[in-house]
């Protein structure tokens, strides 16, 4: 991903703005890194389940401003094509949240500092649901530091819990800037 216009056509063409917003100009771009080593190093790539099973690794590319080993970041990952694209009424399917994200040097993942707020949750397409569109959304948090409070939607696991959320709605309410996306598909099996 080498500019800003690649994740504005795929607003247009492929994200729905619910996922990215319809303003967004990304000023961070970042791959997702597997423990297998399988990566969304290319945007709309696709991976397939057994790729996904392990939560991932967060890297910048290439590297960010000096500011941004001062600032902390958000992660969300969600399907808008729960349980299909032709019937997304679960959609959109929180797969993962994750806050305290810190850069800490080149060639390196971003830094962990707290648990996950909601669990990752790899793509589980429905057989025959074809394919799905999995989106993350890199957001900046406030300068005075950001968790998300206790009893707050985000925190649950269960799968009925993680339907129909919204990541932009989440953005906003708590004030955290977006500024990446990236997004990979999975094909569901063959009924």
């Amino acid at each position: 991903m080498s500019d800003p216009s690649s994740v504005v056509s795929i607003r247009d063409d492929v994200i729905p703005e619910e996922v990215i917003p319809p303003d967004f100009t990304p000023s961070i771009f970042f791959s997702v890194v597997w423990p297998n080593g399988k990566a969304t190093r290319t945007l709309g790539g696709f991976l397939t389940r057994e790729d996904t099973l392990e939560e991932p690794e967060i890297y910048f590319k290439p590297l960010p401003s000096p500011e941004a080993s001062a600032t902390s970041y958000t992660l969300v990952m969600s399907d808008p094509d729960a349980p299909s694209r032709a019937d997304p009424k679960y959609g959109q399917f929180r797969h993962w949240v994750i806050t305290g994200l810190r850069y800490s040097q080149v060639e390196q993942p971003l830094a962990k500092t707290q648990p996950s707020t909601t669990p990752y949750r790899p793509p589980g397409p429905p057989p025959g649901s074809g394919v799905h569109r999995y989106t993350f959304l890199l957001f900046e948090e406030p300068a005075s530091g950001f968790t998300v409070p206790q009893g707050a939607p985000e925190y649950g696991a269960a799968l009925e819990e993680r339907r129909c959320w919204n990541a932009v709605d989440f953005g906003e309410k708590y004030g955290l800037r977006p500024v990446g996306a990236n997004w990979f598909l999975v094909r569901a099996v063959d009924l």
